[in-house]
């Protein structure tokens, strides 16, 4: 699923192409999606101007004045600028043409991605109680323990919960407790001050990271050039089960916890 970084390259890379232009028309191919398409979508968005794109989570924010379309990518979605003569592909389900002649297209294959329409952003149940951002300035070690007293669930499962911290997902959360040494099965609300200060900054580092790779591609996320991420040329311990610690050299172990894949180094991290 793309995470943090993998939405924001992609709202990077929308920026210059799409903010100032106005929608021509909306194209739906597929409606089916994690919530159905709007059916007066076009209506809506047919003379709009795009003036933002702004991200929360891993939601982006087109602001076209009257409203906002809300784009999610899902499980394996991409949203990607492409010329208005590129051949239509399977699960292209949703094209905005641009008065520049840019087609902004949605291609997701498992259809878990939403593109809905928004008045109030602030408010929408899908927005409204979601934590604080990584890179907001009230996000620190400090936050993460406040918020984790009291808390059985895992550190890992704890970070991973967007009402506490909103787009760290599954990839992340692992190589940033291993950059921190801490057991992501450890339980959250055991973990002192001190040791949640250098997580805090090493989620801040490890998005960082990714996000100047250009995010990660594992099976299908591309930017919205289309170019693939390459962060997970510098994956630590995520998918590197058996492989040695770059840390200690000890063998990198894996488990599930919540039907996710976990991985740490058994020597390095408690």
């Amino acid at each position: 699923m793309p995470e943090l970084p993998e939405v924001e390259t992609t709202r990077l890379g929308l920026l210059p192409r799409v903010v100032g232009r106005s929608i021509r028309d909306v194209v739906v191919r597929e409606p089916r999606l994690r919530w159905p398409v709007p059916r007066d979508l076009a209506t809506r968005l047919r003379g709009t101007r795009v003036s933002a794109i702004r991200r929360r989570g891993k939601y982006l924010l087109f602001d076209c004045g009257t409203g906002h379309l809300l784009v999610h990518l899902g499980m394996s979605g991409n949203l990607t600028v492409v010329p208005p003569d590129r051949p239509v592909r399977r699960h292209d389900h949703v094209d905005l043409a641009l008065d520049s002649g840019d087609i902004v297209r949605l291609n997701d294959p498992r259809r878990f991605g939403a593109v809905l329409w928004v008045r109030d952003p602030a408010h929408h149940a899908l927005l409204d109680g979601l934590g604080v951002e990584p890179f907001e300035e009230a996000f620190d070690g400090e936050y993460l323990h406040r918020a984790s007293r009291g808390r059985r669930a895992p550190v890992k499962q704890f970070l991973m919960d967007s009402r506490v911290v909103t787009g760290i997902g599954n990839i992340y959360a692992n190589e940033a407790l291993f950059a921190a040494r801490i057991l992501p099965s450890r339980a959250a609300g055991r973990i002192a001050l001190g040791r949640f200060e250098r997580l805090a900054r090493e989620i801040r580092v490890t998005l960082e990271r990714a996000l100047a790779a250009g995010g990660s591609t594992l099976r299908d996320f591309v930017g919205s050039d289309g170019a693939p991420g390459h962060f997970q040329l510098e994956y630590a311990v995520y998918g590197r089960q058996g492989e040695p610690c770059p840390a200690c050299g000890r063998p990198v172990s894996a488990s599930r916890h919540a039907g996710r894949s976990t991985f740490h180094c058994a020597s390095c991290q408690r």
